[in-house]
């Protein structure tokens, strides 16, 4: 049986000056999240492990993480930071590519001043090329806003695979149309795929409930296939909008009508096959 894994979850010890971006009305992510507190969420539903992915801008972050990693069996995989504005990753790398669940890195891209700036600067373009010829996954943050922008830059890294975290974060009010549109170009090249992760926190429409966030699943499986998607809860954001739960369920009404093996690849399979973790019997 394949592998169940939660494509996309956080631990943190919080520190204010650390995580900014955990801003006012945010006081239920003003803790520390660490492996004793998802262990029993993801035993709960029937999930085997994780994708463990930075939340700040620090190799020293990245080292935490893959610490944390090393002494918690529920990850099985981590996506870390790197600074990418260096050019040479050589020294960066030389700290952790020895680490074993270390798969893939990851900037905030969407809280940079100026997104499609940042992806297009020349240090960056080196850098990305050196990820790329290592076979480390790229997880791209964008807001609907730079997708046109995140689709030439990762059309121009096409070397290994790519992960676009939280569907884009789409306009939930210009509605799943809309943005089915607008997502075609970037699930067109097939080195990239899309987590099912973050919709139950993106700013909803007054009225605006959790079935009606359906059709943007609906609109990501039709643009990218049960083969590029990937089913993550974004623990413990999640939690500012409802439970664990909550957003596992989501994700799981949304693929019912999905055959078993499609279900099997969204729940688990693909983040087996991208982020190399070894898909055993369970």
């Amino acid at each position: 049986m394949t592998l169940r894994i939660d494509a996309h979850q956080h631990f943190w010890r919080y520190q204010p000056q650390e995580y900014g971006w955990i801003g006012d009305g945010m006081a239920r992510l003003k803790q520390d999240f660490l492996p004793r507190q998802l262990a029993p969420e993801l035993s709960a539903q029937g999930i085997d492990g994780s994708v463990l992915v930075q939340a700040r801008q620090s190799l020293q972050e990245t080292r935490g993480l893959l610490d944390l990693a090393g002494r918690s069996p529920e990850v099985k995989a981590v996506v870390g930071w790197i600074d990418l504005q260096q050019g040479d990753l050589t020294p960066q790398l030389a700290e952790c590519e020895h680490r074993v669940l270390l798969r893939g890195f990851r900037h905030l891209i969407q809280d940079e001043a100026d997104p499609a700036g940042w992806m297009a600067q020349p240090s960056v373009q080196l850098a990305m090329q050196q990820l790329q010829r290592k076979e480390y996954v790229w997880d791209l943050l964008v807001t609907h806003r730079h997708l046109a922008e995140a689709t030439a830059f990762a059309a121009r890294h096409d070397g290994h695979l790519m992960v676009l975290d939280h569907l884009g974060k789409p306009d939930l009010a210009a509605g799943a149309k809309s943005w089915a549109r607008q997502i075609a170009p970037l699930a067109a090249l097939p080195h990239v795929s899309c987590k099912l992760s973050g919709l139950l926190t993106e700013p909803r429409p007054a009225g605006y409930g959790i079935d009606d966030l359906l059709p943007f699943i609906d609109a990501a499986l039709e643009a990218f296939g049960s083969d590029r998607v990937l089913a993550g809860s974004d623990w413990p954001v999640c939690l500012l909008a409802g439970e664990y739960a909550d957003a596992w369920q989501l994700i799981q009404r949304a693929i019912v009508p999905l055959s078993a093996s499609e279900q099997d690849a969204i729940s688990g399979g693909n983040a087996c096959r991208i982020y190399r973790i070894e898909d055993v019997e369970v």
